[in-house]
């Protein structure tokens, strides 16, 4: 929350901010573990629609670079940004996205949807995103049937190793949704 704060304080105009990563399960959804708070960086998706607009957003990015020089004596940081087409995704992504109600003046933050967000941890699908996709599913159950489907729909980045692992990880996702459906109904 510290580095949204100091990048708030930064902006001169309203802005929004689209996180996914840890910051966006520690700061979108009330129940988060004390482990996610402790990331030391904000993640972020910046949709096209935003990119295309580059002059409206010159006061973000002259905030940004002044946010990571406050608080880099304190190894926090806000650079991980990603263009959409760099992150696993479904085509209407934006459609869904949740604001999040955060105590900030001028910037404005969302999150993903749970099923999009569970889609951006399939890049790499390691043991820390599985816990980060089974906290999620148990926030809110879907159904096999829908994760099918949002796999089916995903646009992945043309990164061979990213396909393989996203490849890699719908079985380990499906036996996590599963595991919390059962959980459910015991």
């Amino acid at each position: 929350m510290r580095i949204l704060q100091v990048l708030d304080r930064r902006l001169t105009r309203e802005t929004e901010m689209i996180l996914f990563g840890r910051a966006a399960l520690a700061l979108g959804f009330p129940s988060a573990p004390e482990r996610f708070h402790s990331t030391r960086d904000v993640d972020g998706i910046l949709s096209a629609d935003w990119l295309s607009a580059e002059d409206e957003n010159l006061d973000f990015w002259i905030a940004q670079q002044a946010t990571n020089a406050e608080l880099s004596g304190d190894g926090l940081y806000l650079t991980h940004l990603f263009r959409e087409s760099e992150v696993i995704l479904q085509p209407n992504w934006l459609t869904r996205l949740v604001k999040l109600p955060l105590p900030l003046s001028k910037l404005t933050v969302y999150r993903p949807a749970v099923i999009d967000l569970i889609l951006t941890k399939m890049a790499r699908g390691d043991e820390q995103d599985l816990e980060d996709i089974d906290f999620l599913l148990k926030q809110e159950p879907i159904p096999a049937q829908a994760l099918r489907e949002a796999f089916a729909r995903a646009r992945i980045p043309d990164v061979t190793e990213m396909r393989e692992l996203f490849l890699a990880a719908q079985p380990k996702i499906l036996k996590l949704a599963a595991d919390v459906e059962a959980n459910r109904q015991s």
